[in-house]
């Protein structure tokens, strides 16, 4: 049976997850991060899909995407990964599979959830135990977003841009909002919600996206349709 086409969606921003198999190391020391990071660089510019957050862990990554067109995206991560496996495999004197099946994507409603969503991928390394406190992590966009450094990767969202009139403004707003943290179900629906393709958003925001496409937007009632008899 076909897999069906991920929901890709231009204009809207999508969190995308990409695991390592078997939850294995995706990356195995700052070498491996560089070059993930640097294919990352290269096929967003060239694709020309915004990078609005990303975390790169060892044995997995997130990142928010806004692409231009429907398959921007896709041409995007196809690239990347089959780059990197190639380039992980001759440097580690492997062979096989890294990736854990293709990545997995969802879209965010931009008004209710892109903070949130944003903060979610900051926030990783401190869910997973690496580090103790975000500002203690290198690879992810947070340094970037609250003014400790500059990373061409990331293009923050007109969204972000409206936390403040100034960058110090801006900055301290999206610091104090991800020190405020997520609750746990906020996390486990961003999370599933990704991992099963599912669109995160508010009722009217999936009512408005499930008349502009074929696709199964709305959450379908439980127990099988009721016939009528003829």
């Amino acid at each position: 049976m076909a897999r069906q086409p991920r929901l890709a969606l231009p204009g809207y921003p999508h969190h995308v997850i990409q695991r390592g198999n078997n939850r294995q190391p995706i990356v195995l020391d700052e070498a491996d991060r560089k070059m993930l990071y640097s294919l990352w660089l290269e096929e967003s510019q060239r694709h020309k899909v915004a990078v609005n957050a990303y975390v790169l862990l060892d044995n997995h990554f997130h990142m928010l995407l806004t692409p231009p067109s429907e398959e921007a995206m896709s041409l995007m991560m196809q690239s990347v990964g089959r780059t990197y496996v190639r380039y992980f495999n001759q440097r580690h004197q492997r062979s096989g599979t890294l990736w854990e099946g293709r990545y997995k994507s969802s879209v965010v409603d931009t008004e209710a959830y892109l903070l949130t969503c944003m903060a979610y991928i900051d926030l990783n390394p401190v869910r997973a135990g690496v580090v103790e406190s975000v500002e203690n992590f290198s690879w992810s966009s947070y340094k970037h977003l609250i003014g400790q450094k500059i990373d061409k990767l990331v293009t923050p969202h007109a969204l972000y841009w409206g936390l403040g009139n100034t960058p110090f403004a801006r900055e301290a707003a999206y610091a104090a909002f991800v020190a405020q943290g997520l609750s746990a179900a906020v996390q486990k629906d961003l999370t599933e919600s990704a991992l099963k393709g599912r669109v995160v958003g508010r009722p009217e925001f999936l009512k408005s996206l499930q008349k502009t496409t074929q696709r199964q937007i709305l959450p379908q009632k439980a127990g099988r349709p009721f016939k009528k008899h003829q």
